[in-house]
């Protein structure tokens, strides 16, 4: 890493993709197709749901976070640099849509860029006005995450609402496309609440960062432990949740995963700014992800869909066969292989280049047609 280079976020965004793909890794383990999920998982035993509740929704609400600091970090440039914002960043935001339409369509259902790109564009507006108006967005945004989630709860609970009606699931790629393509009111009805509640984070991220949540002095300090007690309550709510049973998934997914995010997003770096010494290989690894997110996120996803899909090696339906413990030992496994490839990949590609794969594609194409400044000196 070049020395200004803000260490944390790096970590805290590797931590995120790798948690991330750890919900993502039993999607892709459930022998019925992702669709099941929308019903539950019907295959497992109590350990998968411990360790499917220890990280469903926190580490994606953590990278949304993230994403939220990382466009304060690009609104600050711009100001510094003279550049007119949002400008480019709505093709930037434009771009990150495209990538998320082709993801959900070639790879995954439950790809959360396109979310990301549509409350992006409203949030880079929002970024650049008064405190009164991002508090007032971001309470209209969260007042709208209750009630869904409060409607959703009591849709759950009721004596139909326990399940939701899945098509079969195709057992080839292009099958797979079709499906994805007929079916976006099944596979796409979570955009209702990705994006106001990326909408809420986004701010909060950006909000975090102006009061020095990585800054070293007291103030900083300050507002790591105010979030790590944020964060211990929602751990209280998480449990509570899971234990209410699952009608309150949304509840434990968009109330109580949030604050558990704002924990770590407190905890981590005040661990790293107590850390003397040069980074091991876990902390090095996570900052590997991390300058990588994108190509990570997408490329654990397709790496996913090779190894458990009929289509590729089938270790979904193969793994359904076996007895829970070994299944589960089995799904963690590749979880961690998966992550540990990503790592070995991508610190090779960065031997080479400053950013990921899609990393750079984006940035290839947002500066594409730009003014380059002319060398000093003259040609």
């Amino acid at each position: 890493m070049s020395e200004g280079r803000l260490a944390a976020p790096d970590v805290l965004r590797g931590l995120a993709i790798a948690g991330t793909f750890a919900v993502n890794v039993w999607v892709f383990a459930d022998p019925a197709g992702p669709a099941a999920v929308l019903g539950g998982f019907d295959v497992g035993w109590w350990l998968d749901r411990v360790l499917l509740a220890v990280v469903n929704g926190k580490f994606l609400a953590l990278l949304t976070l993230l994403f939220g600091i990382g466009m304060e970090l690009q609104y600050r440039s711009a100001v510094r640099r003279g550049i007119r914002w949002p400008g480019r960043y709505l093709l930037r935001a434009g771009i990150l849509f495209v990538e998320g339409l082709l993801h959900y369509l070639l790879v995954f259902e439950f790809d959360v860029l396109m979310g990301y790109a549509i409350a992006s564009v409203l949030v880079a507006w929002l970024v650049g006005r008064s405190s009164a108006v991002r508090v007032t967005a971001g309470l209209l945004a969260g007042g709208f995450v209750l009630l869904v989630v409060g409607a959703l709860t009591v849709a759950l609970s009721s004596d139909d609402g326990g399940s939701v009606p899945a098509p079969a699931y195709p057992s080839t790629w292009t099958g797979q496309v079709w499906l994805r393509l007929t079916e976006p009111l099944l596979y796409r009805v979570e955009l209702v609440l990705v994006v106001p509640s990326a909408i809420v984070l986004f701010l909060v991220g950006s909000a975090l960062l102006r009061a020095g949540v990585f800054e070293a002095h007291r103030g900083g300090a300050r507002v790591r432990t105010r979030l790590m007690a944020v964060g211990a309550v929602g751990v209280v709510a998480d449990v509570a949740a899971v234990l209410a049973g699952p009608a309150w998934i949304g509840v434990e997914r968009y109330l109580a995963a949030p604050l558990v995010a704002a924990g770590l997003l407190g905890l981590v770096p005040a661990v790293l700014l107590g850390m003397r010494g040069p980074a091991g290989r876990v902390r090095r690894g996570l900052t590997t992800v991390g300058r990588t997110a994108m190509s990570c996120y997408v490329g654990q996803n397709v790496v996913a869909s090779v190894l458990f899909h009929p289509w590729g090696l089938g270790l979904a339906a193969a793994l359904a066969t076996v007895p829970p413990p070994l299944r589960t030992a089995g799904v963690v496994g590749i979880w961690a292989g998966v992550v540990v490839l990503s790592v070995a990949a991508m610190g090779r590609w960065l031997r080479r280049y400053d950013r990921g794969p899609l990393e750079l594609l984006t940035h290839a194409l947002v500066d594409r047609g730009r003014p380059r400044p002319e060398p000093v000196g003259g040609r």
